[in-house]
């Protein structure tokens, strides 16, 4: 993907990176996050919500010393496989061709997450819609289960998980996540599982991989630079905050990586330890605390201020527009912002603006997003 340049610079042009359907894909912005970190050249990077490790991969492939950190275990497995590998792709392929030759079984995922397509396009013949055909889960099934028996070195295990989840998300029948699932089946739920190598490559320098909560993490560890994208919730007041929470959207991609058989609640079967009583995150709550101001930005200016690096880029969605007053008054306490850039996703054009509060207008209409590049005090 190619941007334009916005600060009379060289343009930057993303390396090619791979993941699953994700609410928080960074992967429009790649370029411009990469044209930002060019900026100020730094050496080490952090990012501290790597999700689907996006961004990780592509600062990576540019050369950059990265520290990648989720509290999700999927989001530890993409990083392990990405950012740790020491292998030349094709040394996957004996294996790959392994766990695509195993013949399906019936097991745990087919008997609660499986659906018979023999009732035409309907997903829900025992009153419960399903993420995947059966055919698919019999193929989870078995995979899941020999790469377990092979108590594969970590970052083999990382390769063929990552493969298994890149391959379920091109035949699901969901709208990318797993608290709902569709009505009728998807077409491409007919087709079959097949796995294929991702698209690993050797790490230089040596990268490191976290799964810490971001407040244990960020005081223990000094970049030159720290890339944060928080996982932003609903703002809306009649929902509970968990209703974009990530642990739950993607719930099943932690099941398939701790292999727990877990206990599941609800229609969509989540995970228990997903509920909205346990899985509370600051960043996903758009409600005052006692004095008045918002959590998620309170939350926000701590991460800031505690991290310790010389520059930030945070990203922030006009999702979260409630909270745009406050957050420009944290980014003026925390430092001095160089550069703020917006995206606005209906017209996908990116724009430059200068550090005024031009921007909050912005934020407060749908489907925007900006970076701001920041030089702490």
């Amino acid at each position: 993907m190619e941007a334009l340049s916005l600060f009379n610079d060289i343009v930057v042009d993303a390396p090619p990176t791979e993941g699953i359907k994700y609410a928080g894909s960074k992967l429009k912005l790649l370029p411009y996050i990469l044209q930002l970190v060019r900026k100020v050249n730094p050496r080490t990077i952090l990012d501290g919500f790597s999700g689907t490790t996006r961004v990780s991969q592509a600062l990576a492939k540019s050369g950059y010393r990265v520290f990648c950190n989720d509290i999700s275990l999927w989001s530890e497995t993409f990083g392990v496989c990405y950012l740790l590998n020491q292998k030349q792709k094709e040394v996957y392929g004996e294996l790959i061709q392994h766990l695509n030759s195993l013949k399906p079984v019936d097991g745990w995922f087919s008997e609660h997450y499986g659906g018979l397509s023999n009732n035409g396009s309907s997903n829900h013949e025992d009153g419960f819609k399903k993420p995947w055909q059966i055919h698919n889960t019999r193929k989870l099934d078995a995979i899941r289960d020999e790469i377990e028996r092979l108590v594969l070195p970590r970052v083999d295990k990382a390769v063929a998980l990552t493969s298994l989840m890149l391959a379920l998300d091109q035949v699901d029948s969901t709208l990318g996540h797993f608290v709902s699932y569709l009505k009728d089946w998807s077409p491409r739920s007919y087709k079959n599982l097949f796995l294929k190598i991702p698209r690993v490559f050797v790490a230089e320098p040596i990268h490191r991989v976290y799964r810490c909560d971001i407040f244990d993490l960020i005081q223990n560890i000094s970049v030159d630079l720290a890339y944060f994208d928080p996982p932003y919730g609903s703002n809306n007041d009649k929902m509970p905050p968990s209703r974009v929470r990530y642990a739950s959207y993607y719930h099943l991609w932690t099941t398939i990586c701790a292999y727990d058989r877990p206990k599941l609640f609800g229609k969509a079967k989540r995970r228990v330890d997903t509920s909205d009583t346990i899985a509370a995150s600051c960043f996903e709550e758009f409600r005052r605390n006692d004095s008045g101001k918002f959590i998620a930005v309170e939350a926000i200016e701590r991460l800031i201020r505690l991290t310790n690096a010389k520059w930030i880029i945070l990203s922030y969605s006009s999702g979260g527009r409630a909270t745009a007053h406050e957050l420009s008054e944290t980014l003026r306490a925390s430092g001095k912002v160089l550069e703020v850039l917006e995206l606005d996703y209906k017209r996908n054009v990116m724009s430059g603006m200068k550090w005024t509060n031009e921007w909050i207008r912005d934020a407060e209409e749908p489907n925007h997003e900006f970076l701001f590049l920041i030089e702490k005090k």
